[in-house]
């Protein structure tokens, strides 16, 4: 049992490092959407870090930023001039900003030019997610699977609703399927909902109704999720690889970015409605677990898994939760509304319930972690 602890633990560290790399990744792209539309703004950006806490190494530009690495790569920051700390004189005593430094000083840009430098960050992601699947539609190729059943599983749910081999499956409670994947992206997120299925078998159109039932499923990084399943294969075998030009390969990313999203939020309203479970919240262990098993499956998976990874992030970062850029967004909304900021008091309690909701939802998805990961039962297995 020791031995299969410290193999687990071995391995965990094998994934830990997979993880940092796409992490990395991924906050330098959000720190850089800051950084570049700051300086078109002609703010004065003093720090650009990677990672928290001690610097370990770094440089500093012509432009006076220190470009650093930090001691903890769990994240970075973008710090402006203006941005947060009053100026002090060389005696310790506050003074008021020079004609000079207000006009490289991040809080006496415009409202409008401080909204595109928060929401900067989680735009870089999302771009940078959707250049990145457009590279590979155009050098690798994008899977088209037909939508024809292939197999139909005896004693499921489309067994039940008369589904057959060979069945072409048209539409499914009115979105249009092109796609075996989009088949499952619409049975996935109709949790308990019947499907109506318009279904060309023969030469002729005929509509079928199924209700796919809950059944635990491990994907394809390893995470155990309960959700819909209809019961049926794809005809792999027709499997075609579509390389596309610049134009038809952008469009494409862009519609799985939107598709990604939409999943995302329709994902989270299931959960805050009761009708999804909230355990398929993960944390920086689950996803580090993710990381891992991408890198078991090859670069290609960990490009893909670098690029949700990056849209999630996007995404995440535009909750109107103070403490994320969203949270700044509203507040500049407001600002704009009312011709002058929030009161400071009215803003630090809003910071203050954003770091309270943050770290509670830390909290929650670790715990999901470590009761997904089995860490428990890992650390009573090293002492019996």
């Amino acid at each position: 049992m020791i031995e299969h602890g410290f193999g687990l633990l071995a391995g965990f560290w094998n994934y830990v490092i997979v993880f940092l790399v796409i992490l990395t990744v991924v906050v330098f792209v959000h720190e850089m959407g800051h950084f570049l539309v700051a300086r078109w703004n002609g703010v004065r950006v003093e720090v650009f870090s990677v990672g928290f806490g001690r610097e370990l190494f770094g440089y500093t530009s012509r432009a006076g930023t220190r470009w650093r690495v930090s001691l903890l790569p769990l994240g970075g920051y973008v710090k402006m001039f203006g941005e947060g700390d009053a100026i002090q004189s060389d005696d310790g005593t506050e003074r008021p900003l020079t004609p000079q430094e207000r006009a490289v000083s991040f809080r006496h840009k415009r409202v409008g030019q401080r909204a595109a430098i928060v929401a900067a960050g989680p735009v870089a992601n999302f771009l940078f997610g959707i250049a990145v699947l457009a590279a590979m539609f155009m050098a690798v190729g994008q899977p088209m699977i037909p939508p024809v059943v292939g197999l139909v599983q005896p004693g499921s749910a489309a067994a039940e609703a008369g589904l057959r081999e060979g069945d072409r499956i048209l539409s499914i409670n009115g979105i249009e399927v092109e796609r075996f994947q989009d088949i499952q992206h619409v049975v996935r997120l109709r949790i308990g909902e019947p499907l109506v299925m318009e279904v060309a078998r023969g030469g002729e159109a005929r509509e079928l109704k199924a209700v796919p039932r809950i059944t635990e499923l491990e994907d394809a990084f390893g995470n155990v999720q309960r959700l819909p399943v209809l019961g049926i294969g794809a005809d792999v075998e027709n499997t075609e690889i579509v390389r596309h030009g610049p134009v038809t390969a952008t469009w494409n990313a862009v519609k799985e970015t939107g598709v990604i999203v939409s999943s995302t939020f329709t994902a989270l309203g299931q959960m805050v409605s009761g009708v999804r479970d909230a355990e398929e919240i993960g944390g920086p262990l689950r996803i580090a677990k993710g990381a891992g098993q991408a890198a078991q499956m090859g670069l290609i998976s960990v490009v893909v898994y670098t690029v949700l990874l990056s849209i999630n992030l996007g995404l995440i970062n535009l909750f109107p939760i103070p403490l994320l850029d969203g949270g700044h967004l509203a507040f500049y909304a407001v600002e704009a509304v009312r011709g002058r900021p929030l009161g400071e008091r009215a803003q630090e309690y809003g910071f203050r319930i954003g770091l309270f909701l943050v770290f509670a939802l830390m909290i929650f998805a670790t715990r999901n972690d470590l009761i997904d990961l089995k860490v428990w039962d890992l650390f009573k297995g090293l002492f019996s």
